[in-house]
């Protein structure tokens, strides 16, 4: 494990506001998935991972961790993710018992912000290693609501599109930031990506 020197960013008084009242907006819809009573196809596959701030800001940090990591890992964690959150999906739907799911994707977000922040660079196959233990909490609670689905396969596939989709949107973030005032911007990212994990962490724990 390597780190880079880590200079905190100034941040001023209007910026922190601006972070404080974004935690505030998104807190209550932390854990706002598709209604399970109504599930249904491709479309309500795709929406969940996007209407749940916890798989969204988890698959965003994904891709933008892989920026900084460079290639190969770029784009070799996106394509591990989608696949390994399908294994974990599969334990779901058989409804194999896993303690700590939601900690597990608490965890996620915290962990791979701190990782941004302070620009971790793993070897290739623990990083590999360290995002699939997290695809497999995240695709379990997608598969937790696969059976419930009118047609189980669509909904599995707009979940893996929505999930790949967010991967290349936090590339293109990543590498936008990276850019910025010599990354900066990227940690300022990670932080907030590792405040919300603090979030979820509480909400999970509570």
């Amino acid at each position: 494990m390597t780190f880079t020197r880590f200079s905190a960013p100034r941040l001023t008084r209007a910026a922190i506001s601006r972070l404080g009242l974004l935690l505030v907006m998104f807190s209550g819809a932390a854990h706002a998935h598709v209604d399970t009573d109504s599930v249904g196809g491709f479309a309500a596959g795709f929406l969940h991972p996007l209407t749940g701030l916890d798989h969204f800001t988890a698959m965003v940090a994904v891709g933008l961790w892989g920026v900084i990591l460079g290639r190969p890992a770029t784009w070799l964690l996106p394509v591990v993710f989608p696949m390994i959150m399908a294994l974990g999906s599969v334990v779901g739907i058989v409804g194999l018992a896993l303690p700590g799911i939601e900690i597990g994707i608490a965890l996620s977000a915290l962990v791979l912000g701190a990782f941004i922040v302070w620009r971790v660079a793993l070897p290739l196959w623990l990083a590999c290693l360290v995002v699939s233990v997290f695809a497999i909490c995240h695709g379990y609670a997608h598969g937790a609501e696969l059976p419930l689905a009118s047609d189980p396969f669509a909904f599995a596939m707009g979940f893996m599109l929505a999930t790949g989709s967010l991967h290349a949107a936090g590339i293109g973030v990543g590498v936008v930031a990276e850019r910025f005032h010599q990354g900066v911007l990227l940690r300022v990212l990670g932080a907030v990506t590792a405040l919300l994990g603090v979030y979820f962490l509480m909400e999970a724990l509570a």
